[in-house]
């Protein structure tokens, strides 16, 4: 029988999964829906596109699958609610005030505490003991710790630039921010993650190997959002730069790597590691 978290975790879900569907379908079928300019709102088309069709029937799919007792489907559940607390972040407080406003406080509100209730109901120790022994833990930490770096190091380095020059960064006066909301998050919400997670992976501890499974799931998916977004800039014509797809994708195809490689590391039965 499941603890009372993890049927919370269950309940939750399932309004996410709605929260996502109806979101993102809007995002795609209404096109008055954003008032961002040109930049931005051609973006949210191609995450909204993603959300739509790969991360909305993933999350439902691993829901059933940890539903029926599968081990390895509530990892790949706990990286679709990682998706979907980063990725409504990014609206909730990145997209220029709209009429989904309340929904996506709801949703980031509900993703932050169905991943919450959802890790809370994990025993993380037995479920490493199903791991098995020829898992690539040093490689699938460097690949972490190698994004984690570059990404954080990007980051301070265009604040430090600001310090140094005064000058805000390009990237920034593009999407029509006062702030560097994509810095915000991903010095919050990815690199921290990362280097913890594959901190803990090489020392053989459990929630190491928790952690960089959710981190990896979420990493795979987000980064074909994040390539979508890039293609439907360039589509819908207020950018013709392809350039990022060449930092998304290596990344993205990595986190997929590691993102199937970790659940699919655990063992049938309870043999011991």
């Amino acid at each position: 029988m499941s603890s009372p978290p993890r049927r919370t975790a269950r309940r939750l879900s399932v309004l996410i999964a709605v929260l996502m569907a109806l979101t993102s379908g809007a995002g795609l079928f209404s096109h008055e829906l954003y008032r961002d300019n040109a930049l931005v709102a051609s973006s949210w088309y191609g995450t909204d596109l993603v959300t739509l069709v790969v991360a909305t029937p993933l999350l439902v799919v691993a829901l059933l699958g940890a539903w029926g007792g599968s081990r390895r489907a509530i990892l790949v559940w706990m990286g679709m609610l990682a998706y979907s607390l980063y990725n409504s972040a990014f609206y909730l407080f990145g997209a220029a005030f709209n009429s989904l406003f309340l929904v996506y406080v709801l949703l980031f509100t509900l993703s932050g505490f169905a991943l919450v209730f959802g890790l809370v109901s994990l025993d993380a120790t037995a479920l490493y003991r199903r791991v098995q022994s020829d898992l690539p833990v040093r490689w699938i930490s460097g690949f972490m710790v190698f994004v984690a770096v570059a990404l954080g190091g990007f980051y301070v380095a265009l604040s430090l630039q600001y310090v140094v020059t005064g000058q805000v960064p390009a990237m920034i006066d593009a999407v029509g921010l006062h702030t560097n909301l994509i810095a915000a998050l991903d010095l919050t919400m990815v690199v921290p993650v990362a280097l913890l997670g594959a901190v803990w992976l090489w020392q053989d501890r459990p929630w190491g190997y928790v952690w960089a499974t959710i981190w990896c799931v979420k990493g795979a998916v987000y980064m074909l959002a994040l390539s979508a977004a890039t293609v439907a800039t360039v589509v819908v014509g207020p950018s013709d730069d392809w350039g990022q797809l060449f930092l998304w994708v290596p990344i993205g195809a990595g986190c997929l790597i590691a993102g199937g490689v970790l659940p699919r590391s655990l063992r049938p039965d309870s043999r011991p590691r």
